[in-house]
């Protein structure tokens, strides 16, 4: 180990994109964790975590989804390495952009490189999604995938895992407005119906492949047509305050869809250019004033880039 320190940052995402449930999800740039890492003598990892709301996150490496994802690869590896691990949190734990992810992935990153990338990138996706797991209770790759890749991903598979990288249309924009508000990952899974008719599935899986070829052909009219969620939306919209309203200003203002970020309470957008996204986050932060909440709007394009070692 030629370094015994090193510093990651790796960004926020949006899962599920309306059709996607559990298998699409999306980088944006901002907002983004600094994780810190050092080596140390002893075995095992440290924890210390700052930035908003950090105070809920466990500290424990078992608990805590960075810890858990660099167990989980020196596990894979044999390691018997030991590690102080310091996350300055840019994305609020609960806001549905990813923020498990973007701690597990850059904390995962900085690792390999410390140890001299004893894995590739894609092998470091399986232990990003243990990490992943400890805060939302189950194995999902749609956010943890993003932010290890960068631009927009399709988990066509899980059993075996089968990650398939879409292409970006070059004018295509992102808003996320994030509320000052918290939805529990576990909570809002949990609020799901188990079972849904035939008649569901069909017309998701048609909004699916819809939404994968409009990336192909550049369709914004398709995309927009594809952006439909009938499997989680209809259950979660009630847990954000004022997300019919939200939803409507952002189609009002141009926008090719809107929806709601993995389990919310961030809402999503994509439209066709920054000037246009930036108009739609302030009629959806002007939205959401109205259902009594402060929110926060963060616009780019889709972030196609893997996470960036900082020095």
């Amino acid at each position: 180990m030629a370094n015994n320190s090193i510093k990651v940052r790796a960004t926020a995402s949006v899962a599920n994109v309306s059709c996607g449930f559990d298998c699409i999800g999306y980088a944006i740039s901002d907002p983004a964790d600094v994780l810190t890492i050092e080596t140390q003598e002893k075995t095992g990892v440290e924890i210390a975590i700052s930035g908003p709301k950090s105070d809920s996150i466990p500290t424990k490496a078992e608990y805590n989804t960075a810890g858990k994802a660099i167990l989980s690869m020196l596990n894979s590896i044999e390691g018997n390495h030991g590690f102080k691990v310091r996350i300055e949190k840019g994305i609020p734990p609960g806001s549905g952009l990813g923020s498990s992810a973007a701690s597990a992935v850059a904390a995962l990153v900085g690792v390999n490189e410390l140890l001299g990338k004893p894995l590739k990138q894609d092998e470091l996706l399986v232990h990003g999604m243990a990490g992943e797991a400890v805060a939302s209770g189950g194995f999902h790759a749609d956010n943890i995938a993003p932010a290890l890749f960068g631009g927009i991903i399709l988990i066509r598979s899980y059993e075996p895992l089968d990650i398939l990288h879409l292409p970006v249309p070059n004018n295509l924009f992102s808003t996320a407005v994030l509320p000052d508000f918290t939805v529990n990952t576990r909570e809002a899974r949990s609020i799901l119906p188990k079972h849904v008719p035939l008649k569901t599935a069909i017309a998701q899986a048609g909004n699916l492949a819809g939404f994968t070829l409009a990336l192909h052909n550049g369709d914004f009219d398709l995309l927009g047509r594809s952006m439909v969620d009938h499997l989680a939306e209809p259950h979660r919209a009630k847990l954000i305050p004022g997300y019919d309203h939200v939803r409507q200003s952002a189609i009002d203002t141009g926008a090719i869809g809107c929806g709601i970020s993995g389990s919310g309470p961030s809402v999503f957008a994509l439209s066709d250019s920054l000037e246009k996204a930036e108009k739609i986050g302030l009629a959806m932060v002007n939205a959401f004033k109205n259902s009594g909440l402060t929110s926060q709007s963060y616009c780019s394009p889709i972030h196609t880039q893997p996470p960036e070692i900082v020095d």
